[in-house]
């Protein structure tokens, strides 16, 4: 008889956790998961082994782990360039995951040029350096390569900003408060046109299943992951409307006066972030499970009906006041302040007006065009 495999997760509760643990028992896998034990979940099967413990502590979950080995170890949680030492030589095939910040000019587009990433972002793009102003984007680099120090045959996945259910910063739920709360109008930053690459958690976690089968092609690997397509802030915010039985006008200012879309941007420029999966898709077999035209409305609809306290500190968290009167003022002087530039359009004489070009073809008309 052939012995069960075993496999390690460290993590394991949160959004992918037990999409994944419960994705490696569906492979036959016998599965031990290790975490601190504050977030049980009865989405994970019962038969499922648990170890309590600090997976942000070396030193005691090197003693809470004994001298157990696995056939596969899969490190969602903790400190990740302390537990892959920790897991040397203990596991068959080693899985880990961290952060897309790792690429130069993710914290500080201008430091690019021209400014900001360019769409898609080459999956081989430098990474940030030794002085790179922000300490946790330098770590991410620094992890990746402990990991790949003890171990060489590791696959190391990049996760984006996720979305889904149970998410501990659903960054979704300005709009959906907004939705619920019928409010005419959304303030967007430069159109709402700023696309990043993100990921469904069913995705994310189809993903970290793939990995998990050790296809020759990808060990010694990183992988960007992230939906095969993303949608501008404007389509989701069109999309999470309509689940919601909302529809609302975009109102459009320039970041600079956009305000109220702080939080949906996320930084302080507009530029884009859309990662490069190719190689995830060639040596993983990466395919979306659910689109996020068809996932981003299962993810609002879920924090619908699962609200955060309204004031409460996960709102504090995401930066957004929800001060309706400030940006009805904002929106009321942004139009008396269109308004006066339409009439000062209207009064411009063109010697000859610009249009489109002669390749235009569109169902609206040429401006200045006969």
């Amino acid at each position: 008889m052939t012995a069960q495999q075993t496999a390690l997760v460290i993590g394991g509760t949160g959004p992918t956790g037990p999409l994944i643990v419960n994705g490696l028992i569906e492979r036959g896998y016998d599965v031990t998961i290790l975490h601190t034990g504050r977030h049980e979940t009865d989405l994970i099967s019962p038969e499922v082994h648990h170890i309590h413990t600090d997976p942000f502590d070396g030193s005691a979950t090197a003693v809470a782990l004994g001298e157990e080995s696995f056939d596969l170890a899969v490190v969602m949680y903790g400190r990740l360039r302390i537990l892959a030492p920790l897991l040397a030589g203990r596991c068959g095939h080693f899985v880990s995951i961290g952060g897309v910040g790792v690429y130069r000019g993710f914290g500080s587009p201008e430091e690019l040029f021209p400014l900001g990433m360019p769409v898609p972002l080459p999956h081989n793009a430098p990474l940030v350096g030794d002085g790179e102003e922000f300490r946790k984007l330098r770590m991410i680099r620094v992890t990746e390569e402990a990991v790949f120090e003890h171990h060489p045959h590791a696959i190391h996945l990049r996760y984006p900003q996720l979305y889904g259910p149970r998410q501990p910063l659903p960054r979704e739920w300005p709009l959906v408060r907004r939705a619920l709360d019928r409010r005419p109008y959304l303030v967007v930053a430069d159109g709402g046109l700023t696309v990043k690459s993100q990921g469904w958690i069913g995705n994310a976690a189809h993903a970290t299943l793939l990995a998990c089968d050790a296809p020759a092609a990808a060990l010694g690997g990183i992988y960007n992951v992230a939906d095969s397509s993303a949608l501008s802030i404007a389509q989701i915010a069109e999309v999470v409307a309509d689940e919601l039985g909302h529809s609302w006008e975009l109102v459009s200012l320039p970041y600079d006066l956009a305000v109220p879309a702080r939080p949906l941007v996320g930084s302080w420029s507009t530029t884009h972030r859309v990662l490069d999966i190719g190689p995830t898709v060639r040596d993983l077999g990466y395919q979306d499970v659910l689109a996020p035209v068809d996932a981003w409305p299962v993810a609002a609809r879920w924090l619908a009906e699962n609200p955060p306290e309204r004031g409460g500190a996960l709102e504090q968290r995401l930066g957004d006041p929800f001060d309706y009167d400030a940006e009805d003022r904002l929106v009321a002087a942004w139009t008396g302040a269109r308004n006066s530039l339409e009439t000062a359009l209207e009064d411009t004489e063109w010697a000859s007006e610009p249009n489109y070009g002669s390749a235009y073809v569109g169902n609206r008309p040429d401006p200045g065009v006969s």
